[in-house]
C-alpha cells in the first residue's frame, strides 16, 4: 500500500506524512524492534473461534487496531478523514480525530456511524482558541474521549519537509531559503502534569487519553490523576524527538517496574506497526489497543475510503491469523507467555526504579484558580 501511495501521492504529501525528525531512527527502529520479539505458540488448542474484540475505556471495539490522530488526511485523498471514519465505522473500530483534520469534526463523525470516536487535543499558546474547541465538543456527543498529546511541547526538525517548504518557497521567488521565517509552533510549552490536567477539569467532563507517553515513569505519573484513563505510548511516530525508545520498549518498562499501570488504565500503543504479528506481540505484552497512523494515510491515497478498508483488512485479517496459530482464541487469551523478548532486555532502561520520586515531582499542590493558562 505505502510503495502504490508513493506514486500516487503530492510531493507535498510525501514530504509531511513519511517525514521524520533527524536521521529518522527512532521512526525507523519503531517497526525494526518488533523483529527481535519471537512469538511461542502453544499447538493443539482449538482455534475454530477467534474474536479480536477488545475495550477502550468501556467502548467495544470489534477489532484491536485503531486509527491514530494524523493531520490534513485530504492531502492524500479528498475523502480524507472522512473515508478513515468511514473505514472505521466498517469494522466497528476507533478514530482518533486529528486537532488538525482537513475536514470539519461534524462531517466526519457523520461518516462513520458505527466507529468510536476520540477526539485529539493540543493545549495552544492561544488558550481562548482551546476553550473554543473544547466548547464545540459539547455539542458533539459522539467523541467519547480527549488524546491530550503531550510529546510536542516543540516541533522536532524534519528535514524533509524543511527542504520542501524551502523548495516551494524559492519556486514562488518570494524567500529564499535564508529568508524563510523560523518554524513556528502554536503548542504551549509550559504544561505541567498537575496544573494542566486539573485545568482541562475545569473545561470537560470528557475521560482523557494521555499521547506521547516514551517512560515508565510518565506511564506511572499518568495512574496518580482520576480524570485519566488511558495512555497511548507514543513517540509520534518519530517526528518529535529522535532515538527515544520505541514505544514497544516502554511498554516493556512498564512490565518490569510497574506492572501495576496495565490494571489501572488503559494502555494503547502505536508506532511502526506493519504486520499482524506485531500487533500480537503488544497485545500480549498488555496493550489493550494497537494504533496506526501514516498506513490509513497511504491506503487513502491509493483508493480512499476503500483503500483505509482495505489497509484495516490486511492487519485484522493477520491478527486473527497470528492469534488462531499462537492457539489464543481472543485478545484476554493472549500474554508474555506468548513472546520471547529477551533478544531486547539489554536495551532496556536499567535505572532503580522511581516510583516514590515520580509522586513527589507531579503532585504539587495547585490552586486551579491561580493557573497561569
Amino acid at each position: 500500500m505505502q510503495s502504490l501511495a508513493m506514486g500516487r501521492m503530492s510531493q507535498k504529501a510525501i514530504s509531511y506524512y513519511v517525514s521524520a525528525t533527524d536521521d529518522s531512527i527512532t521512526k525507523e527502529e519503531n517497526g525494526n524492534v518488533y523483529r527481535s520479539i519471537q512469538l511461542r505458540p502453544r499447538v493443539l488448542v482449538d482455534c475454530t473461534r477467534c474474536d479480536l474484540s477488545t475495550t477502550v475505556l468501556g467502548h467495544r471495539l470489534a477489532a484491536p487496531v485503531f486509527v491514530s490522530p494524523a493531520a490534513l488526511a485530504t492531502l492524500a485523498h479528498e475523502d480524507g478523514e472522512r473515508g478513515i471514519a468511514g473505514a472505521c465505522s466498517k469494522y466497528k473500530t476507533l478514530q482518533i480525530i486529528s486537532k488538525n483534520a482537513g475536514q470539519p469534526l461534524k462531517e466526519i463523525i457523520q461518516a462513520g456511524p458505527d466507529a468510536v470516536f476520540g477526539w485529539q487535543l493540543y493545549i495552544l499558546k492561544d488558550i481562548a482558541e482551546t476553550k473554543r474547541e473544547l466548547a464545540l465538543l459539547k455539542e458533539v456527543p459522539q467523541v467519547s474521549f480527549l488524546v491530550l498529546t503531550v510529546d510536542a511541547p516543540f516541533p522536532g526538525k524534519r528535514e524533509a519537509e524543511v527542504r520542501f517548504k524551502n523548495a516551494e518557497a524559492r519556486a514562488k521567488a518570494s524567500k529564499t531559503a535564508s529568508e524563510a521565517p523560523p518554524q513556528a509552533w502554536g503548542t504551549e510549552s509550559n504544561l505541567t502534569w498537575r496544573k494542566t490536567l486539573a485545568w482541562l477539569q475545569t473545561q470537560t467532563e470528557l475521560p482523557i487519553i494521555l499521547k506521547g507517553i516514551q517512560t515508565y515513569e510518565d506511564a506511572y505519573a499518568a495512574t496518580l490523576f482520576p480524570s485519566v484513563k488511558g495512555i497511548i505510548l507514543s513517540n509520534h511516530g518519530g517526528r518529535a524527538l529522535d532515538t527515544v525508545s520505541p514505544p514497544i520498549q516502554v511498554l516493556m518498562e512498564i512490565r518490569k517496574f510497574c506492572p501495576q499501570v496495565l490494571d489501572r488504565i488503559d494502555v494503547l500503543i502505536d508506532g511502526g506497526i506493519k504486520r499482524g504479528t506485531s500487533v500480537a506481540k503488544a497485545l500480549a505484552l498488555g496493550a489493550k489497543a494497537v494504533g496506526i497512523g501514516r498506513a490509513p494515510l497511504f491506503g487513502l491515497a491509493v483508493g480512499g475510503q476503500a483503500g483505509v478498508e482495505r489497509t484495516l483488512e490486511i492487519l485484522i485479517d493477520e491478527t486473527t491469523t497470528a492469534l488462531r496459530l499462537l492457539g489464543a482464541q481472543c485478545v484476554s487469551d493472549l500474554g508474555p507467555r506468548h513472546v520471547n523478548t529477551s533478544a531486547l532486555d539489554a536495551q532496556l532502561y536499567d535505572g532503580p526504579a522511581a516510583l516514590e520520586e515520580v509522586e513527589r515531582e507531579v503532585l504539587e499542590e495547585v490552586d486551579v484558580a491561580q493557573l497561569n493558562l
